[in-house]
């Protein structure tokens, strides 16, 4: 192609500790260094623009991801686990089983569910607040892994295998570093019991899963495909769900006079998760691989090579968003990448919003202030943005009466 030029090259491990526990520095670069950059440590290349990232997102056809959304390529290396049907799968294989979960997870079921889950936020929030608590383990675990797995329909025993399965998941789309062999000899047990609850027999009658199941009762999927579908729940329905819970309440401890603002209007609910998605970004990255020669720019992706798209960088792109360091309930976010974008866009991110508002609306009615005890740890995974802790002293309203 005329006037193809190479790419700028950037030496950085965007998977090193340090980048994962702070990547704004690494985001800044990339994004100021041209449409694409060439990572020599992978030897792939970057988007961190917004413009680059969400036309790779929506464009299926040249950025493939049925060679995996990880760094390993499907096409010559064999995934840990069979791929997932929605997230690593392109059309026709990825339409019946996303056509299926799109239906299950639709607004007449989350009607039905919303008047429960906001009983259970009231209940969590009423039996979980002190002065003084960790709102990680307290709040932004607690109450997915009390409503989703409920939804879904598994049961109460052996939860707590949701959330390490899910880390190591994400943890295994970069590369094998100390992330993933520090946590490889304990993945048989979690996966072997996730395994277990997709089975038909594992589920309630009334949940997504025996919903699943039903579909493929209809012909509209295979009983081959209904626990790969279950499992693609499980697998990416609580940890980005925790990490958004956990970043909209550090946003609001941050921010104080944005929480004030939700008091005063809690319709503003929604936003504002979907404000610290696009903020905090708990999906940092995907990749995805070039089907063809790609011209983005004046630089041509040859066919077969691997692209990392940085969906926290472009969440924060000035190219895009006024101010975008800075949570702002008076923004709009929609369009935002954080939940991903075109046919492969995150099929349960209605479910997440419907947690976050009924845990938020909850909160507000008791909290009058979050006030951060120190300044957290982060949890590091090579996808995901994440707190392990987030000690906070709450200013608390008595309960009404």
């Amino acid at each position: 192609m005329t006037g193809t030029l190479a790419p700028p090259v950037d030496d950085t491990d965007p998977f090193g500790h340090d980048v994962l526990a702070e990547p704004g520095p690494l985001h800044a670069r990339l994004r100021d260094a041209g449409p694409v950059v060439h990572l020599s440590r992978y030897d792939v290349y970057a988007l961190a623009r917004y413009e680059h990232v969400h036309a790779a997102l929506v464009d299926w056809q040249d950025f493939s991801s049925a060679a995996g959304v990880g760094l390993a390529d499907f096409h010559t290396e064999k995934p840990w686990r069979p791929p997932s049907l929605l997230l690593e799968a392109d059309p026709p294989h990825h339409d019946a089983p996303r056509r299926v979960l799109s239906g299950i997870l639709g607004p007449r079921a989350l009607r039905k569910l919303r008047q429960e889950w906001f009983a259970a936020a009231e209940e969590l929030v009423e039996r979980t607040l002190t002065a003084e608590l960790d709102v990680v383990p307290a709040l932004a675990e607690a109450f997915p892994l009390r409503v989703f797995p409920d939804a879904v329909g598994i049961g109460r025993e052996g939860r707590e295998n949701l959330l390490p399965y899910g880390n190591f998941a994400f943890n295994a789309f970069g590369p094998r570093n100390d992330l993933v062999t520090e946590l490889a000899p304990r993945m048989p047990r979690w996966s072997g019991w996730v395994t277990e609850q997709c089975a038909r027999e594992a589920l309630g009658a009334d949940g997504f899963g025996a919903a699943i199941w039903a579909a493929a009762d209809r012909g509209e999927i295979t009983p081959e495909q209904a626990p790969l579908v279950v499992r693609s729940l499980l697998t990416a329905g609580v940890d980005t769900t925790v990490h958004g819970l956990a970043a909209v309440l550090y946003a609001f401890a941050t921010h104080p006079e944005q929480w004030d603002r939700l008091r005063d209007q809690p319709h503003l609910a929604r936003v504002a998760f979907d404000e610290a998605v696009r903020w905090q970004s708990p999906v940092q990255t995907f990749f995805r691989t070039a089907t063809t020669g790609t011209r983005i720019g004046c630089v041509t992706i040859p066919a077969g090579r691997k692209i990392l798209m940085f969906l926290g960088a472009a969440n924060r792109d000035p190219r895009r968003w006024a101010d975008p360091d800075v949570f702002d309930l008076g923004r709009d976010p929609s369009g935002h990448v954080g939940f991903g974008m075109g046919l492969h866009q995150c099929v349960g991110q209605h479910v997440a919003r419907l947690e976050a508002e009924a845990l938020l609306t909850a909160l507000a009615k008791r909290v009058r202030r979050f006030e951060l005890l120190g300044p957290g740890t982060r949890h590091l995974n090579n996808t995901l943005r994440a707190w392990k802790s987030l000690p906070m002293r709450l200013h608390l309203t008595p309960p009404r009466r």
